[in-house]
Parts: structure tokens; sequence; C-alpha cells
């Protein structure tokens, strides 16, 4: 039986699989808020599952089965995630709390009328790529914005919606996906990246910066 906890547990493993892998029990154990002891029993009921492949001591991978589940229950908290944001009116920082609890139990004609409601959307508000219904998730490509120069524009993509309260400080820079911005300084030794958007300027310590994920344009070439 594939239990909320279980599903939550194939979806931190998949998120974790994009930094490294094998993923570490400890590193799912930090992403949960979990002891890690109690990680290595569930890993081992998993593998009996045949939803991860686990070996002690150096950590796990999602079996097909498993990177299925996890790409199913990521579809459902994105769309659900758009969907209170579009239809109503929940902020871009209130929407993934509420995204955790009904990710688990709304069921698979719910997401169609979802998805079929908001014309099948391929990205969440925070800028995330939505897994299509046949399970396959669209690549970043995009950079943080800690990598970019003085003097190169680019577009955000997508801002990390881990914290609520980072969420809330960015909305109200209108700093939201699709936003054309110029880096015009960084600030040597972990100083500050000053940005322009618009005719605003902003200047963003470096734990902002860092959630904020664009794609750098490409410079003009004269004809």
């Amino acid at each position: 039986m594939i239990t909320n906890e279980r599903e939550d547990y194939l979806k931190t493993i998949y998120k974790l699989e994009a930094q490294s892998t094998p993923v570490r029990n400890t590193a799912i154990a930090e992403a949960l808020g979990v002891e890690p002891g109690s990680v290595t029993g569930v890993m081992k009921r998993l593998a009996e599952l045949n939803l991860v492949n686990y070996e002690p001591y150096r950590g796990v991978t999602l079996t097909e089965a498993g990177k299925k589940i996890a790409l199913e229950v990521i579809r459902h908290h994105r769309l659900i995630e758009l969907y209170l944001t579009e239809a109503l009116g929940y902020s871009w920082d209130e929407v993934d709390a509420e995204a955790e609890m009904l990710e688990h139990v709304i069921s698979e004609q719910f997401e169609e009328r979802i998805a079929d409601l908001l014309g099948h959307p391929e990205h969440d508000p925070h800028g995330y790529p939505i897994p299509s219904k046949d399970g396959v998730m669209q690549p970043h490509n995009d950079v943080p914005l800690t990598e970019l120069e003085a003097g190169q524009e680019a577009v955000v993509k997508r801002v990390n919606d881990d914290d609520p309260e980072m969420l809330r400080y960015l909305g109200s820079l209108g700093l939201l996906p699709g936003t054309v911005i110029e880096v015009i300084e960084v600030a040597p030794f972990g100083g500050p990246v000053h940005v322009i958007s618009g005719e605003a300027r902003h200047a963003l310590g470096p734990d902002a910066a860092s959630q904020i994920y664009v794609k750098v344009s490409e410079p003009s070439v004269d004809a």
C-alpha cells in the first residue's frame, strides 16, 4: 500500500536526485524533518515494494515505478498550487502548505478537471515545470542569479518555494517568473547582487539571490 508518508518520501527522493545520486538517508531526513534512524525502515519497505534501490551506507535511487509515483504526486501538487492562485486568489507564498495536504487525496479525474480548467499549464506559480500526465518532466534550463555577472540580462524562470517569507519578500519586489532583470553590480565577498527590473533597482543579499533562477538572455548581434 502506498501511504501518504511513502508518497512524501518518493517525492523527496526524486527532488534530491537532481542534486546528487544515490540519495543519502541523512539528506532525506533533513528534507523531511525526521530522524535519520526512521528513514532506514521506510527505505527498506520501499525497496521491498520495488519503488527504490536501497544500498545500506550508500543511499537510494528511485526505480521506474517509484519515479512514476513521485511524478504523479508532484503533478498533483503543482496543479493544485496553480489552481489555488488562479481560481481562488491565494498568494504564491500560501499555496505550498495547502497543496501538501491536498496532493495525496485528489482523484485522477479531479486532477484532469483542474488541468482542463487551467488550459493544461506547463508551470506552477513559482515557475517549476508541471509533469505531464504521462510522467514527463521538462528539464530546468536555468541558473541561480548568484552566478550572473554585472552587465548580464536575464529572465526569471523560477523561484524556490521552500520559504513563504522569502516568497513574500521577492513577490513584493516584483521578482516573479517572467520578469526581465539586468545585473548592474555584484558586490565582492558575498555582498549583494544589484539588479534593475523595469525602473526599480534592488539590492539582493546572497540568501535572496540564491533563491531566484534565471535564463540568461543571449547578447544581440547587430545585422
